[in-house]
């Protein structure tokens, strides 16, 4: 999925939807906790967050990053290839 659009809604009682759309139509919800974040730009960064951590689950066995420029890491290591156009 290329995510092209994000559409943030806070529901009240303390939740937020985060709605991750690609260019095709398709679309990832995230749902975040008001005591975690507080503005709608913590809030989409901390979705951004949780949508790396499942990356996790295909990868490395399942295990979580080894560090934080790991978990930011599109894995593109080799400079002869573009990359993925994710921008962190």
């Amino acid at each position: 999925m290329n995510p092209v659009h994000t559409r943030v809604v806070h529901e009240g009682a303390g939740h937020w939807t985060v709605d991750f759309v690609g260019d095709g139509g398709e679309s990832v919800s995230v749902k975040v906790t008001e005591e975690i974040v507080r503005s709608e730009d913590e809030v989409v960064e901390h979705a951004r967050q949780i949508m790396v951590e499942l990356t996790a689950f295909g990868t490395r066995g399942g295990g979580a990053s080894a560090n934080s420029y790991d978990m930011l890491s599109n894995g593109n290591f080799d400079v002869d290839e573009p990359s993925s156009g994710s921008h962190h």
